[in-house]
């Protein structure tokens, strides 16, 4: 994938179908470093396929063998003088939270790509997740809740077009 903001959304589409309700994603960029931390409550992952998960013959797709969407993020974020980690519970508790740091200025970085339309995406197809989208830098920070968007909106669906084309211009404001 050439832009971060696909692997955000390859992610965030994992999460679904482990079976999350809600989902945050947080960006944060300080100074060179961009950090995307992405938190969902869904199924979680045994210890032991959680060793194994950054492994592109590691998967628990019956479709085909292998799964490169987490292999390559990590390889993405380490080539760009980052670090990746991933933590995951099943169980009670459960829920995985993926976190990835990128230099920025390092010439591997690839470019964010268009997160507002990855949001919106994600928004589209999935109406009803409880996902918050956060982004902050120097500048201030930009925070959108579809939680917040349903006390306002009341029983309009969040993936009507006004509402998604509201949703997209708020984001890349």
């Amino acid at each position: 994938m050439k832009e971060l903001s696909l692997h955000v959304l390859d992610i965030a589409q994992n999460a679904i179908q482990a079976g999350a309700a809600r989902l945050t994603i947080r960006l944060t960029l300080e100074t060179r470093l961009l950090t995307i931390t992405m938190e969902d409550d869904g199924c979680g992952m045994s210890e032991a396929f959680l060793k194994d998960v950054c492994d592109p013959f590691s998967t628990t797709r019956t479709t085909r063998q292998v799964g490169m969407g987490l292999p390559l993020y990590k390889l993405a974020a380490e080539q760009a003088g980052g670090s990746f980690d991933i933590q995951s519970r099943q169980g009670e508790d459960h829920g995985t939270v993926v976190k990835a740091a990128f230099d920025t200025a390092n010439i591997d970085c690839p470019p964010l790509g268009d997160m507002a339309e990855t949001v919106v995406t994600i928004l589209q197809g999935n109406p009803e997740l409880s996902l918050v989208y956060e982004y902050s830098d120097e500048t201030g920070a930009k925070r959108l809740s579809t939680d917040e968007m349903r006390q306002i909106l009341g029983d309009v669906p969040l993936n009507e077009p006004e509402v998604l084309i509201w949703a997209r211009e708020f984001l890349c404001e």
